[in-house]
Order: structure tokens, then sequence, then C-alpha cells
């Protein structure tokens, strides 16, 4: 209930409650405090059951938890129903990119030799570089020119 209050809080409410109240009448607060928060819970219980039981038989199930979004969804994504798992489970990112890995560098390997034994410069001439950006047109190459456009 009181999960994000920290020692120092704590403290810090219970030396309010005892200048406010007093120590003589602390403890009588906080009985009535406790009898308030039981009567509170007996009465949502109750209030529970009731919707329950107004419900039916095919509504058996439910659960009032079940309200709050996530932890609806997480219910139904989790239930085996839908064979989310064997998918989740068949699909493995790393094997997946080690296997790309593996391809893009066999290939290399085979384009540096072949081009090693025609003759040519050698492999860094022949790998393609797929993060460059295309290059800019020389200074001796126009663009193309529609002069029916102008």
């Amino acid at each position: 209930m009181f999960n994000d209050i920290g020692p120092l809080e704590l403290v810090t409410i219970i030396v309010l409650a005892v200048l406010v109240f007093g120590p003589d009448k602390l403890p009588k607060v906080i009985q009535d405090v406790m009898r308030t928060i039981r009567k509170i819970r007996e009465f949502s219980e109750s209030a529970k059951a009731d919707i329950r039981e107004e419900l039916g038989p095919e509504f058996k199930d439910f659960e009032f938890e079940d309200l709050n979004p996530k932890n609806f969804v997480r219910k139904h994504l989790d239930s085996d129903e839908l064979g989310l798992k064997e998918i989740r489970n068949g699909f493995d990112l790393k094997k997946e990119m080690a296997e790309v890995t593996d391809a893009v560098h066999s290939r290399e390997t085979d384009s540096s030799s072949s081009t090693g034994a025609a003759g040519t410069t050698g492999a860094a001439g022949s790998r393609i570089d797929m993060t460059k950006k295309p290059e800019d047109p020389g200074k001796d190459d126009r663009p193309p020119f529609d002069a029916d456009a102008t």
C-alpha cells in the first residue's frame, strides 16, 4: 500500500501525528483509522460478491483486476491460446543476424578471391560500402535537361 514511502518520510509522518494528536490520543486515532479501513474493505468485498452474483455463472472467472488494461492485456497475451509463445520462441533475432552476417562475409571472401585471381587491384576496390552516400555529379557531368519543361 505504501510502497513509495521512504523511511525518512515515514518518520516525518509519525512525528507529525504525535505532534498533532498528542501521545495520549494517538492510539485511539490509530484504532479509529484501522476500523474505518476494515469497514471500507468489507464494503468493497461485499460489493464485489454482489456483482459476481448478479453477473451469473457465465462470468465465474471474472476478476476485477482484469479491468486494469495492463493486467487484461498481460493475461490474454500470456495465455497459449493464440500460440504466441511458439512464434516468440521460433524467432531468434541473434541467430538470424548471425546467419546474415555469415552470408555477407562469405560473399566478401568469395568476391575478393575471384578479383585477386583476375589481376585487379584487390578486395578494397571491389567492396561495396552500404553506408556511403550517393556520389555527387562531377563538374563536367551536367544534370539531365528537358527543354520542354522550361
